[in-house]
């Protein structure tokens, strides 16, 4: 009883102190610092920031990418675009890849700490195929849904925490998963200046590239095992 009350206990302190942040979010309106034209206004000052103290910029930026992605909130493509724009594509992929799998790996815990019943019972429908798919394909079906960018990213983070996963697990399968596109976006983000909206980034084309990469480890999974039992 006692251990019961002091995990709802912890779980009001963890709800209050995200509500707490998420509000303050909203109230001084910060979102419009997570905006393309924001971003691109803004460059060469956030450029003399990075030249005048590289290590304190990237800590900065990893702490506000990481605080973005595991309270779910808007804004984490601009985030990538700018760590191309100010880190370049090496420096830029290896910090916006650390901290959008640190974030996402807290929203996962997060989801499964404090909410599993709401999400449970927002997202129930698609809950059953994703629980039918980890039953099946484990980290393969995670990776999956991570390479293949048509899935919302926050969704992930949130129906991933309701499975059973290793949280070990979901970071360094998240961490493979969405290489890719954060390789895609860094490096537009190097171009910042031409691009005019976030939608104009990926085509039709790279997606359906994306889908083939995402399916293929999966295929290549099913297909051993067809061999094998036909070998029997």
């Amino acid at each position: 009883m006692i251990e019961h009350k002091a995990g709802i206990g912890k779980k009001i302190i963890i709800a209050g102190v995200i509500a707490l942040l998420i509000v303050l979010f909203r109230y001084y309106d910060l979102g419009q610092y997570m905006t393309l034209a924001y971003l691109k206004s803004s460059q060469a000052h956030f450029q003399a920031l990075y030249q005048a103290n590289r290590l304190l910029v990237i800590l900065t930026y990893m702490g506000i990418y990481i605080l973005v992605t595991a309270l779910s909130l808007p804004g984490a493509v601009v985030l990538t675009l700018a760590g191309g724009g100010l880190f370049g594509l090496v420096v830029g992929t290896a910090v916006v890849s650390v901290a959008s799998t640190i974030g996402a790996t807290l929203a996962c815990a997060v989801s499964r700490f404090l909410l599993r019943e709401w999400v449970a019972a927002r997202f129930g429908a698609k809950l059953t195929a994703i629980n039918e798919g980890i039953e099946r394909e484990g980290a393969f079906y995670l990776f999956t849904l991570r390479l293949v960018p048509v899935f919302p990213f926050f969704m992930v983070n949130l129906l991933m925490g309701l499975t059973r996963m290793r949280l070990f697990t979901y970071f360094w399968v998240s961490q493979l998963g969405m290489l890719a596109g954060t390789i895609v976006y860094v490096n537009a983000g190097k171009e910042l200046a031409g691009i005019d909206s976030l939608s104009g980034i990926m085509s039709p084309g790279l997606l359906a590239s994306f889908v083939v990469l995402g399916l293929f480890p999966i295929l290549v999974k099913k297909g051993l095992a067809l061999y094998k039992k036909r070998r029997k």
